[in-house]
């Protein structure tokens, strides 16, 4: 009878509970009471708009790390550059098709719908002239090219520069990769770096109520509800176009290559996009993006390439919001743009909004500038729009936020540097996420991943 007790299985141990449920209840409650006080106290509501903003400024001193960190252990891990140049290469022709695609989305729903025609509105021309100096100040291809080069290999990582920080990285991978086993003590180093990096990370992230309740009691005391109600057609057309291209388009496209859900997706990303309400951009989720894709069973070296490079050059909501924003304008102040004008306006977007990554009101800077270059007519009118472009930064940040998402597990179906097995586990919530565990674990690979060089 003992002997039968002993072969026995073991009792399976209670799973851990997940503490981060409770963190973003928090954040919910932190959103709600930002809308009240905004709306009953709006001198108040500014004051700790400040709140916020400290909150992003905490995320964003970690994503130069966590990029670093995650792209070096990626590209140090495989063997041949030629892998690490596949992906990146067919990222980057991916990044280039959609952004194209969700700009001529713009510019057709824009044509359709024309939100702005007879609404005969009166630009205020100073708040313009402010913008259209920012946008000067941004310079243009050529300073955006100079600019991925950082002075110091070290001010890569504390300028705050996404670019400088991913070349930089690039850089250390490639060095890491041709050093071979001498450079497995780098590499080593490195994991036990990136296992800090997010356990501070998700320290900082239980600030977030904080930084809800002040981003949001901010934004409602600063616009009210008039401008809203003003512009409430074009901000209801460009959320609807972002749904539609996020669960159409990008959901048909998702699901032919991978079979995945695009619902099922949304859902595992719901804290993230939660996350993205609260702060108007879609950097915060940055680093938990990179631990979900990984979590999912996606190489690391592919997550590693794919998501920072992606939020620098896949933005399809930032895409879609220029073009629609442009023809708003144009057709308000009754002087609608000509085919070969929108045309012009394409190409340009194209190339602006690379700038444009992750940060939020960085969209706004981007028109004024395509306007400045090919309609300066129109450049007053972006001041008409700044009441709610804000509460547009969500949508746009949201659409930017799941074209990674989506690109991410394309690219690696396309390179087979993904468990898909695992994948599917992961989305039906029979494999859950723990923020805590991905903390401690996030510099191992992901497990059952097929590597994509033998």
């Amino acid at each position: 009878m003992a002997l039968e007790l002993e072969q026995l299985p073991p009792t399976p141990s209670k799973p851990k509970s997940n503490r981060t449920h409770w963190l973003y209840i928090m954040v919910i409650v932190g959103v709600v009471a930002g809308v009240v006080v905004g709306l009953v106290a709006p001198a108040f509501g500014k004051e700790v708009a400040f709140l916020g903003t400290m909150f992003v400024n905490l995320i964003k001193m970690m994503i130069a790390p966590v990029i670093f960190c995650t792209i070096v252990i990626g590209i140090g891990s495989v063997r041949k550059a030629a892998t690490v140049g596949k992906v990146g290469g067919l990222a980057f022709v991916y990044f280039l098709v959609m952004s194209t695609a969700a700009l001529a989305v713009g510019l057709l729903v824009g044509n359709l719908l024309k939100p702005g025609t007879g609404l005969d509105l009166k630009p205020d021309a100073a708040k313009a002239a402010e913008l259209a100096g920012k946008a000067h100040q941004a310079g243009g291809t050529i300073d955006f090219l100079q600019g991925i080069v950082p002075d110091t290999l070290v001010s890569a990582l504390t300028s705050g520069q996404v670019l400088q920080a991913l070349f930089v990285a690039l850089l250390v991978g490639f060095a890491i990769q041709a050093l071979g086993k001498d450079g497995e003590p780098i590499l080593r180093a490195v994991s036990f770096f990136q296992k800090l990096v997010f356990r501070v990370l998700a320290m900082v992230l239980w600030t977030a109520p904080i930084g809800a309740f002040g981003a949001i009691a901010g934004v409602v005391s600063q616009t009210g509800w008039s401008a809203v109600r003003e512009l409430f057609v074009f901000v209801l057309a460009f959320y609807a176009t972002c749904f539609l291209f996020v669960f159409v388009v990008l959901g048909l496209l998702l699901r032919a290559v991978t079979g995945f859900s695009i619902f099922r997706l949304a859902r595992y990303l719901a804290r993230e996009y939660l996350l993205i309400v609260a702060t108007s951009s879609s950097e915060p989720a940055l680093p938990s993006l990179i631990a979900k894709m990984e979590h999912m069973g996606v190489s690391t070296s592919t997550v590693g390439i794919v998501v920072p490079t992606g939020y620098s050059f896949n933005l399809d909501g930032t895409a879609i919001y220029l073009t629609m924003a442009s023809l708003f304008i144009a057709d308000a102040a009754g002087s609608p743009m000509s085919f070969g004008e929108q045309l012009g306006l394409l190409v340009f977007m194209m190339i602006a909004s690379k700038g444009a990554a992750g940060v939020t009101g960085a969209g706004l800077a981007t028109l004024a500038g395509g306007l400045q270059a090919h309609r300066p007519d129109l450049l007053d009118g972006v001041a008409v729009i700044v009441g709610v472009d804000r509460f547009m930064s969500e949508a746009r940040a949201l659409t930017n936020f799941s074209g990674n998402a989506v690109g991410t597990l394309l690219i690696g179906t396309w390179t087979r540097t993904i468990d898909a097995s695992r994948a599917n586990r992961v989305l039906r919530g029979e494999i859950p996420f723990e923020l805590d565990a991905a903390a401690s674990a996030s510099a191992e690979p992901a497990p059952n991943v097929t590597p994509a060089v033998k």
